[in-house]
Parts: C-alpha cells; structure tokens; sequence
C-alpha cells in the first residue's frame, strides 16, 4: 500500500475531517440541550428491621417519587421508606416507655457517638462522617438551608440504643442537625455494623424545621441510605466487625427488603479509608 500524497489531496482530506467533526459537535450540542439529564440524587435491628412497622416500605413509582427539571439542572425526591421498629421518634414504645430521642436534652448535635441525657456510652467503631445535602424538589431543587434531619443508625455490633437490650438505656448514634446556607447536615459517627437480614444503612428523617423537629407529625420524609459493597468489604476488616462478615454474606442490595428496588437514589459516595475514616456523601432530594 503506498502511503505517498500530494500536499493538496492532504490539505483536502484535512479540510474533509474538520467539517465533519465541527458538524458532529454541533450534532452533539443539540441533541444535549433537548435532553433531560437526570442525576443520581439520594441517599432494624440486631433482629427484626423487615418493614414490618406501620411505615411500609415504598417503591420508587411516580407515586412516591417526585422529579423536577429546571434549565440547569434537575432532581428527584428520594423514596420514601419504613422507619423500621426502632425509630425513637414517639411513635412508638421500648420497655412500656414511649421512645422519643427527639425531646432529649443535648438531642441537637454533630457528634452522635456519645449518649446524652444523663446517659454516658460511647458507640465504638471505624470512624464514620455522613454528610447529606438537602435540596428542595418543589422549588427548583434550591438548597434547603434551615431543613433539619433525625438521622439513627445501630452500632457495630448491629442493635440500636434506647431497644436492644443491651444498650437500652443509652441514646447515641442518634441526632439532629439543622441545615446550613448550603443545605447541609453533618453528623460525626461511627460506621454500622450489618445485622442478620439487612444490607447495612442509616435511617433519617426530614424536618421542615428545626422548631418543628420534636414531633414524628411533623416529618416531610422518611428514608434510608446505604454503602457501596468494596467500603462495606473493607470496612467490615476492622476489629469488632466480625460478625458483619458472615452477615452481609447471606443478604445482597437485590435481595433486601428496602434496597430491592433500586439504590439509585440511597447509594452514598464515599471516600476516606478504614485508618483516616469514611465520609459518606449523599444528596437528598424532599419537597417542602
């Protein structure tokens, strides 16, 4: 094959090339401006935590989810979900007492790894931050700055405190924070462990306001977030996580009870490693 041009003939096969690309750039710029692109916006018990409570656990249908699309960006509303049977939000009891960590002294805060109260454990685990930012799908997607989050989760070892027996009388890894000016809530915790049953998650709930955060009537949400499965691998090699590795053996996202449907809008972004930390980011989209 000879490979020998003259200089016109290449001049014109350049020529050729440019105002073909040039032609599928504008091709792309419009199919792109005509679509809607729509991002992934977010995101029990040691026995028990099945859906099983009055809240049922919903599906992600134009029932229960919400999209909006503006000329710049887009979002959707996270599914709604069962709170599961230890919400600790006085919608129900735990040892003939309503549990309610929402009247709780101190009860506002980002370090949920303490108790508070009179209550003096420390939840132990690899360190954790849960970072959510809210934004209001009814107005635009606008950052949602004074929205405030519930957010709970069990220990490492699975149970919740203020029900498992064992940590019945203590109230961490339960929290409320306010939202910021850039609608974000961030709580300071430790990673949780995966229960027999469960793919392991957080629960939360979403507030108008933080004045209205005192009583479960007046939630606008109710949700849970989970974890990649390479962060729960590496996670799960700590100390004291033993009993996660041969429980998130048994369950998957497809088989679980919440996550079956989908994870889209609950799978956090993570970063960080099992020595520093994690830091789970997830966005978190509500109509207010």
């Amino acid at each position: 094959m000879s490979t020998h041009h003259h200089d016109g003939d290449l001049q014109a096969d350049l020529d050729k090339l440019l105002n073909a690309a040039a032609s599928r750039r504008r091709s792309l710029r419009w199919l792109f401006a005509g679509a809607a692109a729509v991002p992934l916006y977010g995101c029990g018990g040691a026995t028990g935590d099945t859906g099983s409570s009055t809240s049922s656990t919903s599906t992600t249908t134009p029932a229960t989810m919400t999209t909006t699309t503006t000329a710049a960006t887009s979002c959707s509303v996270i599914p709604e979900e069962t709170g599961g049977p230890y919400p600790a939000d006085g919608t129900n009891a735990s040892n003939g007492k309503v549990a309610n960590a929402l009247v709780l002294s101190g009860i506002v805060r980002k370090d949920i790894r303490w108790s508070v109260a009179g209550a003096s454990g420390v939840a132990m685990g690899v360190p954790l931050t849960i970072r959510l930012k809210l934004v209001n799908v009814a107005a635009g997607c606008a950052l949602a700055s004074g929205a405030t989050v519930y957010l709970w989760h069990c220990d490492r070892d699975g149970n919740y405190s203020m029900y498992s027996s064992a940590i019945q009388g203590e109230n961490y890894l339960r929290g409320v924070q306010e939202a910021d000016a850039d609608g974000i809530v961030t709580f300071t915790t430790i990673f949780p462990g995966c229960y027999d049953g469960r793919m392991p998650h957080v629960h939360f709930e979403v507030y108008p306001t933080l004045a209205k955060a005192t009583s479960a009537a007046n939630r606008v949400k109710t949700s849970q977030f989970t974890f990649p499965m390479a962060t729960l691998n590496e996670a799960y090699t700590a100390t004291g996580y033993s009993a996660s590795v041969a429980n998130l053996s048994r369950i998957s996202y497809a088989s679980d009870n919440v996550f079956g449907d989908g994870t889209s809008l609950q799978m956090a972004s993570m970063s960080g490693d099992i020595v520093n930390g994690y830091v789970a980011d997830l966005t978190v989209g509500v109509s207010l």
